[in-house]
């Protein structure tokens, strides 16, 4: 391996702006991760040509794969930026890093993309707890511990877009709900309190836009950061939305 490693960066100054590409050259250091790339760039910004330029825009916050909103497409592939190694990047090429945005959602600037129509979708399916109020209820229902390990897996999502990047059905002109909402629609149906909106989240994926429109493809648990089992997620969504169907026509 080198001294440095070369980071190529596809760059947007505005949402209606032309992409251009831009390669920066940074010292190489053991177990420096792509944001760590992106802050030096941010302190020297100048290209491998010598040319002076502004800093890469993107976004990141909690540094430890949490928050999910470092995410961009590293090396051809969705992924987070703060767990994206170089040596582990470069180990099997010639050292050049390739940076995208993701490009199921509207670009902002540079490497930094407007995510609300993923938020949408959360607020479409009603992903929360309800309450009444903040004030002391007592214990709540209990929950069997195969129930818990069952589901919580699907807590751990960061809303970090990996699975719609991923996914063919998932576009910027359609109205599909995505993985990631659907398996949270799965968890809060699956949870004590919030099963008593379980009928609202059933409306959502069945209506357009919603689990009729998944294919199958399974490209959403594979880029998954967390290892969220997302086909059983759209498998239980599924029988769902398919009882929930013939009950509405049997009048129930």
């Amino acid at each position: 391996m080198g001294k440095t490693v070369t980071i190529a960066v596809q760059r947007r100054d505005r949402p209606d702006a032309s992409d251009r590409w831009e390669e920066f050259e940074i010292p190489r250091e053991s177990g420096l991760n792509i944001t760590g790339c992106l802050q030096r760039i941010a302190a020297h910004p100048v290209t491998v040509e010598g040319t002076k330029t502004t800093p890469v825009s993107y976004d990141a916050c909690c540094l430890e794969e949490v928050c999910g909103a470092c995410t961009m497409v590293i090396n051809g592939r969705v992924r987070q930026a703060c767990s994206a190694l170089v040596d582990e990047l470069t180990e099997h090429s010639s050292g050049k890093i390739t940076l995208e945005p993701m490009s199921k959602f509207p670009v902002v600037r540079d490497l930094v993309v407007n995510r609300q129509r993923m938020f949408d979708s959360l607020t479409r399916v009603r992903a929360w707890v309800p309450v009444d109020g903040y004030f002391d209820r007592g214990p709540g229902p209990q929950e069997s511990q195969e129930a818990q390990e069952a589901d919580y897996p699907l807590s751990r999502c960061m809303s970090c877009g990996c699975c719609l990047e991923a996914c063919p059905q998932f576009t910027l002109t359609n109205d599909f709900l995505g993985a990631a909402a659907i398996s949270q629609a799965v968890l809060f149906n699956s949870h004590p309190v919030a099963t008593f909106e379980s009928g609202k989240r059933n409306e959502a994926l069945v209506a357009p836009g919603g689990i009729a429109d998944c294919g199958n493809a399974q490209m959403c648990v594979k880029v998954c950061p967390k290892d969220i089992p997302l086909t059983d997620s759209i498998a239980r969504a599924g029988r769902m939305a398919t009882v929930h169907t013939i009950k509405n026509w049997l009048g129930r």
